[in-house]
């Protein structure tokens, strides 16, 4: 049996090893799923990506675990780019994704979750996995109950996500982006509030106007961000913002 720990570096997914490695429970690897912006820029938050690699992985490491990366194959400007083949709105045929759509978001599914259960799928051993879902949380809980190898340490060693996020902390373990942020996310996110927005602009204006170059593209099926502005709404919003 192999024992995995699925970690978003999140507190409650920092928790949960936090508690294997206070209570001797197995850990044979942590499995982290980056997803890529472009190849050479993460989707995570500029803040939080810094941090896992320059702490928190290296701290997980000397404890003596074994962490692994995993990303997709393609990136999220490969998600925006591409051509549309078959859709049952014809005029969709032909134009590119896009922005992604709230609720909808092919991010998730596509360049997060896919490596993951690549990886699962490819291994010969069963395994247990380990789930960051806190006793708050109860009906992520009772979807977790339906698999027989997925477990919750913050369920066994009833931990709420309050209880979490002060363990990290205790542990030196909490990342940055829970200072201006409640979850982590990709830092284009259609769901981010306009001040997360506007802060990232503010501190990497070399990200934002990546984004703004492919708003211009005449082939886009929708320039639309988010539910209620198009990218450039939200852009001058934005600039006036920072003004």
């Amino acid at each position: 049996m192999k024992y995995i720990a699925s970690c978003s570096f999140g507190k409650d997914s920092l928790a949960t090893i936090i508690l294997a490695h206070i209570h001797n429970e197995p850990i044979d690897e942590i499995i982290f799923s980056e997803v890529m912006f472009t190849k050479e820029i993460s989707a995570e938050q500029p803040d939080h990506i810094d941090w896992i690699y320059n702490v928190a992985i290296p701290k997980l490491e000397s404890w003596g675990y074994t962490v692994k990366v995993l990303r997709a194959e393609r990136t999220f400007e490969d998600i925006f780019h591409h051509r549309i083949l078959y859709s049952q709105t014809p005029e969709k045929v032909g134009k590119m994704l896009g922005f992604p759509i709230p609720g909808m978001c092919a991010v998730n599914d596509r360049l997060k979750l896919s490596p993951v259960k690549k990886y699962y799928r490819r291994l010969k051993e069963d395994f247990i996995q380990y789930l960051g879902i806190a006793i708050d949380e109860p009906q992520r809980l009772k979807r977790m109950h339906k698999s027989e190898n997925k477990v919750s340490l913050l369920e066994k060693y009833n931990y709420t996500e309050q209880m979490a996020l002060e363990l990290c902390e205790e542990y030196g373990l909490l990342s940055p982006l829970y200072k201006r942020l409640k979850r982590g996310g990709c830092w284009f996110c259609p769901n981010a509030h306009l001040d997360e927005l506007a802060q990232l602009v503010k501190e990497h204006p070399d990200y934002w106007n990546i984004l703004k170059e492919w708003a211009k593209h005449p082939d886009l099926w929708t320039t639309k961000f988010n539910r209620t502005m198009n990218f450039d709404e939200l852009n001058s919003k934005i600039e006036e913002m920072l003004q």
